[in-house]
C-alpha cells in the first residue's frame, strides 16, 4: 500500500476529500462516530460541535478522524488523523470560523454572517500523527 506524503495529504483535504468521520470517546468507553463537514485552518482541522460529540470533547480532547475514497482495493485512498480537540465557544472566536468556514465556501464578505449562531460552536483540532494510503498510487 502507498502511502501519500504530507503535502498530497493537505492537498487532498483542502481540495474536499468528502465529509469527515470523527471519533470521539463517549461516557461509556465506547468509540462515538459521526459524519460531519470540517474547513482546515492552516494544518488544524475545523468542525462543528454540539451534543454528545461535544461533551465527549470537553471530557476528553482525543480525537480521530478518518477520510475514504473509491469504490475497490485498487483505487481506494484514505487519510485518518490522531489529534487534540480544542473548543471554541466565545462569540467572537465562533464569530469568526462561521466567517471563515463561509468563505471557503464562496461567500462574498459583503455576505459574510456578522454575528455568531447561538449553540453554534467548533472544535479545531491540533494533528498529532497521520497515517494515509493510496493505492492507485502502486
Amino acid at each position: 500500500m502507498a502511502e501519500m506524503t504530507r503535502d498530497e495529504v493537505y492537498e487532498w483535504l483542502r481540495a474536499g476529500a468528502g465529509y469527515v468521520r470523527m471519533a470521539t470517546n463517549g461516557p461509556d468507553g465506547y468509540p462515538h462516530v459521526v459524519p460531519l463537514g470540517y474547513f482546515l485552518q492552516g494544518d488544524d482541522i475545523v468542525l462543528n460541535m454540539r451534543g454528545q460529540r461535544e461533551a465527549n470533547v470537553r471530557r476528553d480532547p482525543r480525537v480521530c478522524l478518518s477520510w475514504d475514497t473509491g469504490t475497490g482495493m485498487a483505487d481506494l485512498k484514505g487519510v485518518v488523523i490522531r489529534g487534540s480537540a480544542r473548543m471554541v465557544d466565545d462569540p467572537a472566536g465562533c464569530l469568526e470560523l462561521t466567517r471563515e468556514a463561509a468563505r471557503g465556501r464562496g461567500v462574498p464578505e459583503s455576505e459574510l454572517p456578522t454575528e455568531a449562531r447561538p449553540g453554534r460552536n467548533f472544535a479545531v483540532v491540533t494533528v498529532e500523527r497521520v497515517a494515509s494510503w493510496d493505492n492507485a498510487k502502486r
